[in-house]
């Protein structure tokens, strides 16, 4: 699992952005519409809910074949059969999050400056997140990364990179030439009406005018 995936449209959920009822309905009909990565966050959520969505969560994954990566918990990811874990800079280190998952899960890496994008890649993280590129509600609190540190960790890391915050239909367009590998979306996939035209059109324009 930790080669060959397709990072193009990485979805992170938001139970309180969701439009959706339950979060394994959400996550389908994304999938449907094109999204190739599923992030289960769940900031707020007691353990055993967050155990019980990911349960969810995974069998829609798994059933359409997608990667299903959990936020933060390398023990929940385990638990379920996850296919990795993403980690923030305040997070368990990258070694102490391997050590739990094991030489086969993905770990993705959150970061925002070429330091921290150069000490992930050297500890041997398989993929960046990296922003927030823009101001985004669903983290208000984010440092931003302007589109020349963007470049400059294009340039020193190997890595499969995906950029996250405020990206949209709108602001897509913008990184146009950077050479990421995908866009992570929150609010304009799981607060959209209809999610899957949603995704589709996201990763129609992502082909179109991103892809390097």
């Amino acid at each position: 699992m930790r080669a060959n995936v397709d990072y193009t449209l990485y979805l992170v959920t938001d139970r309180e952005l969701m439009r959706a009822s339950r979060i394994e309905d959400s996550v389908e009909r994304a999938v449907l519409g094109g999204c190739t990565v599923v992030q289960l966050r769940e900031k707020q959520a007691p353990s055993r809910e967050f155990y019980e969505a990911a349960l969810r969560v995974r069998q829609v994954t798994a059933r359409l074949g997608v990667p299903l990566i959990i936020n933060d918990r390398a023990d929940i990811a385990l638990a379920v059969g996850a296919d990795g874990v993403h980690i923030g800079q305040g997070d368990l280190p990258y070694g102490a999050a391997r050590k739990i998952v094991g030489a086969d899960m993905l770990v993705g890496v959150s970061v925002s400056t070429l330091p921290e994008a150069l000490a992930a890649a050297e500890q041997g993280a398989d993929y960046l997140g990296v922003g927030a590129m823009l101001p985004t509600g669903t983290k208000t609190d984010a440092m931003l990364t302007g589109l020349d540190e963007l470049a400059r960790i294009r340039e020193a890391v190997s890595l499969p990179l995906v950029v996250i915050g405020g990206i949209n239909g709108d602001t897509l367009p913008r990184f146009a030439g950077t050479g990421i590998d995908g866009i992570a979306v929150v609010s304009a996939i799981v607060s959209a009406p209809d999610e899957t035209a949603a995704a589709h059109e996201l990763r129609a324009l992502f082909e179109r005018v991103v892809r390097p």
